[in-house]
């Protein structure tokens, strides 16, 4: 008589509803072209998934022997990663018709990546956390280069697939010489074992092969080549998705990983974070100074913050776990809205994206106008806007565990973040221009985006306690 495995079905909940979502959408695509009928479908079913998930919060379960939880880090990364899907598909409603992009395969392909994403966040087994990025990856590879008739979204795959495979490669050779030194895959094992490790040496060299393959996915220097190029060449809708919920799985992955799993051996690896992170602040701020194309200093933008959160992830502990859940969450929502903006400007075929197109455009566009006004000033910290609040509860995460040089520093980097942010408003509201975006109303799935993105910016710098609350819930002890 075979034994069936011992399954809690609830933890898999949000993950099966979500891969239904993605084999329901693919197949729909057989059936019709029509490309609002496969986006509202899209939107149902992650909105759906979505109040599952909230319903499922305060559950503290784990499934397949440990080595994926429910608690409620991952549902607090779940939420996270449908809300920027939902946010993701209504700015492609109208670019995927302009595009010629097939419905179904795209909204079935974002579908399928935010799986992987919950699987990383959910994952408390390395095996598992490959798998999930696995799964993930391959999704946004294909969704790089899904604009097949454009050269440069072709150029964008390519470049992600094969650096991306590389980094894998050290993600595997890390996760085995962990295992070769504690014989565990699982978190809590491997907290358990690794003070009692043997070999001291194989296990610093599998943490620093760990660092290398989450650094590319969160796009950290030196392993952050990749992003400009992608990020310019991928759709813009992709891009959004990958700089947002990309980004934050990989961080949930980091996190889990280096904070929970081996957060006891904190103080070995933590001078190679700091270092990490003022890296990945500076040299984000200072090439994004030197960029003319919006996007481009955008994809330079999200290196930048990247490094503010990886000073949280150096002051580690509650402080700096729940700020980084925090900055995140701002985070998403700034910059959703900033790419739905770069989105808006384009018209077919004229995409738009260099500092002169946006000549004027708070007089042209004065919704567009206000709207980047918003998303510029809360990326640079200018309060009572959302990324003032992140990088204040960062900076001092950073200062309480004794990195006051860190905090100055990424102070520092913010200050300079303002020469490029701020040159974008010149170009809007002090400069002459004559080009003209589509017209917004003719948009309306976009327009929503960018006016939900404006508003959570707002109110998550107005009413951060709520937030920091709920994330340093979510981080857990």
């Amino acid at each position: 008589m075979i034994a069936l495995p011992d399954i809690n079905w609830l933890a898999l909940l949000p993950i099966i509803l979500m891969s239904c979502l993605g084999i329901a959408l693919l197949c729909g695509g057989l059936f019709t072209d029509d490309d609002e009928v496969l986006g509202w479908g899209a939107i149902v079913g992650l909105g759906g998934t979505m109040v599952v998930t909230a319903l499922l919060a305060g559950q503290r379960v784990s499934t397949l022997q440990g080595t994926l939880a429910l608690d409620a880090y991952a549902v607090f990364f779940d939420l996270l990663f449908l809300a920027a899907g939902v946010l993701v598909v209504l700015m492609s409603m109208n670019a995927v018709a302009e595009t010629g992009v097939p419905a179904g395969e795209y909204y079935a392909l974002i579908a399928f990546a935010i799986v992987g994403m919950m699987v990383m966040a959910a994952g408390t087994d390395l095996i598992v956390i490959f798998l999930g990025l696995e799964v993930m990856s391959i999704s946004v590879y294909v969704l790089a280069g899904s604009w097949r008739t454009q050269a440069r979204s072709n150029e964008a795959a390519m470049k992600y697939f094969l650096l991306g495979a590389f980094s894998t490669g050290f993600l595997l050779y890390g996760i085995a010489l962990l295992y070769g030194a504690t014989g565990a895959f699982r978190l809590d094992l491997l907290a358990e074992r690794l003070p009692t490790a043997a070999d001291r040496g194989i296990v610093l060299a599998g943490i620093a092969m760990l660092l290398i393959a989450f650094g590319f996915k969160v796009a950290a220097v030196p392993f952050h080549m990749w992003t400009p190029d992608v990020y310019e060449g991928a759709p813009t809708s992709v891009t959004a998705l990958m700089a947002v919920a990309v980004k934050s799985a990989g961080f949930a992955a980091f996190a889990r990983v280096f904070l929970h799993g081996l957060g006891g051996m904190h103080a070995d690896y933590s001078m190679l974070l700091w270092v990490m992170a003022v890296a990945t602040m500076t040299v984000g701020n200072v090439l994004a100074l030197a960029q003319r194309s919006v996007k481009r200093m955008l994809a330079y933008s999200s290196i930048a913050h990247a490094g503010y959160i990886l000073v949280a992830l150096t002051a580690g502990g509650q402080a700096g776990g729940a700020a980084a859940l925090f900055y995140l969450v701002a985070y998403a929502f700034m910059t959703l809205g900033a790419f739905g903006v770069v989105l808006a400007v384009g018209r077919r075929g004229e995409p738009n994206e260099n500092l002169e197109d946006y000549a004027g455009l708070g007089f042209r566009s004065p919704l567009l106008g206000a709207a980047m006004a918003v998303f510029m000033l809360s990326l640079t910290g200018i309060p009572p806007l959302a990324g003032f609040a992140g990088k204040f509860y960062v900076f001092t995460a950073a200062v309480r565990e004794g990195y006051i040089v860190l905090a100055v520093i990424g102070v520092l980097n913010s200050v300079v973040s303002a020469g490029y942010y701020v040159r974008v408003l010149v170009s809007m509201f002090l400069t002459a221009g004559e080009a003209e975006p589509a017209r917004v109303g003719a948009r309306p799935y976009l327009l929503t985006c960018i006016v939900v993105s404006a508003m959570g910016t707002l109110l998550i710098g107005i009413f951060p306690a709520l937030w920091l609350q709920l994330a340093r819930l979510s981080f857990g002890p």
